[in-house]
């Protein structure tokens, strides 16, 4: 070392080095590749990808590009990096299992959730920019960011993307630098949205009070999430924790199938973590393992176990102990601040330093709009002056050596404006041009005046970006996927907490096939039924609720709601799971909360009232309920409201009509009940006359009677001629309506 020229040569010693190049290599990892930027979410090879797209015109409206075309251009301008790499992250904003709200529009194979890398080479694949980057882009050339030089200075690229929404949030991410990660959940778009407008009206608003509108996260999967509201507030309140999430399942024939997976859980790996435990023969109450999924079902994972006195439930809390079924998701809300720096941030201030960044951004854009409309008014105050002095301006042009200098001097321009005369085209020297010029002056003072009552007022600015937010949420919100279970501790492994509590229609066809449609407002007549079938009866229900069903000799069977299949097909068949009688038919359906109550009646003329748990059992061959006389059939219940005011519509096919109160009738929870109408036993037993028509009503409902395609309408004071006591034969229906066809009722005279 002596040897060498000491101007030269700089002396470090091997710790400072080894300190210096460590903490820069830290340093880089940590600001450029692994964590997110608070203002948009994303890191920088995610920015660099979309801003390409965009770059690339590959807007949602576009056509698919090849994959490999983005990242050729993300590596060639912007990201000096290998191209696997980027096309990995480029590939992960595609994914709708593992994006909220994927970025990327991506077509060909882009990936399952059983492996999310079995994606195909970017050669092959094609991808565009989803309307959700619209959040992110749509404000990127009107002056809302810093610019700075790519990596070889042959053009600038943006610091950040002016989001319109906390992306950080809504999609998420995860990373790990040196020393430190992050692990931030997706969230539910409107949440967020709503937790945002709190803050904005209310800023001392508590981690508690923004958990009024954001719940939880909001993954991308049906899974639900199992921790407890203190759990979920202590996380939001330190930035740091974990969040349960547990599979979904239900019992269908006896078996588990399993229909939603927590989020990034392979069903590979369950299926190999259960058989793993049936080799082991630590399963013993398990026969088979099956994997269903396909097309229209993606996860469908079937238990079966050995015989139907097994404990579904604790065969189902030892899984999820036992295998990913249940997994916990680390948060982590640690990321790269305004300021730079990253560090990490409980919910409020995350939301309040976002807000920040909002606000900044939408002050950024008006003044760059502001400072367009000052520019062009300039202009047309030169145009203006041109016009009004048009001759002159004309002979200016024609005979000065240097008609600039001398417009300048002659109305007091500046050299822009003396450039815009100058470049007037003739045709634009037309009479309408002036008036489309004051037009447009008048318009850009309209807006000017505007920008500028925003500008100088914070709670304008505040409620600019309000409404901004509302409008995004309105346009990309959805609902959320992730339901958020709540059970007490000792509940934690029972199947009922697991179930959520969905509107459903339970559907009933003519030849005994069931299903169920999502919400109550279903026209079951509506939906497409198998040949030679049609509509019966429909309810509404809950889908962690019974379906009660009675056949034609008096028997109950009860089903799970949440195990019926979907409406979107023709069902299945009842006798699929239960056992009825040789030569029984289904007549009835029932539902509803095990308190409800229900007429139940034959159209022998007898019946009682009980209620739904009486009705409920496990038994496949059923339950017998109504004893039926020979040569009857059950009727479909009638449901109870209120038994003190309601009344009973016993009708016979022949006509007869009797009215009498329903508190009359036993309640009872099995047998053959009382009489309600009297009709003879050989008439019955002949199928001659039956009263296969009744109904419970009140003083404002109103019975329409059909016959053939006449129909009569009946309300309360017309019903008054047909009261008589129970058991009684009833009078007959005007002339004309002897032979009744069908009976409706109209809740409250409609």
């Amino acid at each position: 070392m002596k040897d060498l020229p000491d101007s030269n040569v700089e002396q470090v010693s091997l710790k400072q080095f080894t300190e210096s190049a460590y903490l820069n290599y830290a340093m880089y990892v940590i600001n450029d590749r692994a964590l997110p930027f608070i203002g948009d979410g994303l890191k920088p090879v995610q920015r660099r990808i979309v801003y390409a797209m965009s770059e690339l015109r590959l807007n949602a409206d576009a056509k698919y590009m090849k994959s490999a075309r983005t990242v050729g251009d993300v590596i060639g301008k912007f990201h000096p990096h290998g191209d696997a790499a980027s096309y990995e992250a480029m590939v992960l904003m595609a994914q709708p299992f593992s994006y909220r709200h994927p970025l990327v529009d991506g077509q060909g194979n882009w990936g399952a959730p059983d492996d999310p890398k079995s994606f195909a080479a970017m050669r092959y694949t094609e991808s565009k920019l989803t309307r959700y980057s619209e959040v992110l882009l749509s404000e990127l050339g009107q002056g809302t960011v810093d610019w700075v030089p790519n990596f070889d200075g042959t053009r600038n690229e943006p610091v950040n993307l002016p989001a319109r929404l906390p992306n950080i949030l809504l999609n998420g991410g995860m990373g790990i630098a040196v020393g430190m990660a992050t692990d931030t959940p997706p969230h539910n778009l409107k949440e967020v949205a709503s937790a945002c407008i709190r803050l904005l009206e209310k800023p001392k608003s508590t981690v508690r009070d923004l958990l009024e509108h954001i719940k939880g996260p909001d993954f991308p999967t049906h899974a639900e999430i199992i921790s407890s509201k203190e759990d979920i507030c202590q996380i939001y309140e330190t930035g740091k924790g974990s969040i349960k999430t547990r599979a979904v399942y239900s019992v269908e024939n006896g078996d588990v199938v399993i229909t939603a997976l927590p989020f990034q859980v392979s069903g590979t790996k369950i299926l190999e973590q259960i058989a793993a435990q049936m080799q082991a023969k630590k399963l013993p109450m398990v026969v088979d393992l099956r994997d269903e999924s396909d097309h229209e079902n993606p996860t469908r994972i079937v238990i079966v176990p050995r015989s139907n006195r097994i404990d579904i439930e604790s065969l189902m809390g030892h899984l999820f102990v036992s295998t990913d079924l249940q997994k916990s998701h680390r948060v982590n809300f640690n990321m790269i601040g305004i300021d730079g720096r990253p560090r990490v941030k409980p919910l409020t201030e995350l939301l309040s330093e976002w807000l920040s960044f909002r606000t900044t951004t939408v002050l950024k854009r008006l003044n760059y709009r502001l400072a367009k409309i000052l520019d062009r008014l300039h202009i047309l105050d030169g145009l203006m002056a041109a016009y009004l002095n048009i001759d002159e301006v004309i002979r200016i042009v024609r005979t000065e050596d240097k008609p600039k200098a001398a417009l300048i001097k002659a109305y007091k321009l500046s050299e822009i404006q003396a450039d815009a005369i100058l470049d007037l085209r003739l045709r634009q020297l037309a009479k309408l041009e002036e008036i489309k010029i004051q037009a447009e002056q008048d318009e850009l003072n309209s807006e000017r005046q505007g920008l500028e009552k925003i500008i100088s007022s914070k709670n304008r600015l505040k409620t600019l970006a309000k409404k901004e937010i509302l409008a995004d949420a309105e346009t990309f919100g959805n609902e959320r996927m992730s339901p958020l279970v709540e059970r007490e501790e000792s509940q934690a492994f029972r199947e009922k907490d697991l179930i959520s509590s969905e509107a459903i229609t339970v559907v009933l066809s003519e030849k005994g096939w069931m299903r169920a449609a999502k919400g109550h407002d279903v026209d079951a007549a509506e939906l497409n039924y198998r040949s030679g079938d049609s509509f019966f009866y429909s309810m509404p229900a809950k889908s962690n609720q019974d379906a009660v069903f009675l056949d034609s000799t008096g028997r109950s069977y009860t089903i799970a709601c949440h195990t019926l299949p979907s409406a979107r097909g023709q069902g299945e068949p009842l006798t699929g799971r239960t056992s009825p009688p040789s030569g029984a038919f289904f007549t009835g359906l029932v539902t509803g909360e095990k308190e409800q109550q229900y007429l139940v009646s034959s159209d022998a003329g007898y019946g009682f009232i009980t209620s739904v748990g009486d009705m409920i059992t496990k038994n496949k061959a059923g339950k017998s309920l109504l004893s039926v006389p020979k040569g009857g059939v059950v009727n479909q219940p009638c449901i109870i409201t209120d038994m003190k005011h309601e009344y009973i519509a016993a009708i016979s096919n022949e006509g007869r009509l009797l009215i009498f109160s329903l508190s009359d009738m036993p309640v009872m929870g099995r047998g053959k009940g009382v009489k309600i109408m009297n009709i003879p036993k050989a008439r019955v037993l002949e199928r001659v006359e039956m009263m296969n028509h009744i109904l419970v009503f009140s003083e404002v409902d109103t019975i329409v009677v059909y016959s053939g395609k006449r129909h009569l309408n009946l309300k309360i004071d017309d019903l008054e001629h047909y009261r008589g006591e129970r058991a009684r034969r009833g009078l007959k229906l005007p002339r004309g309506f002897q032979k009744v066809d069908k009976v409706e009722l109209e809740r409250g005279g409609s």
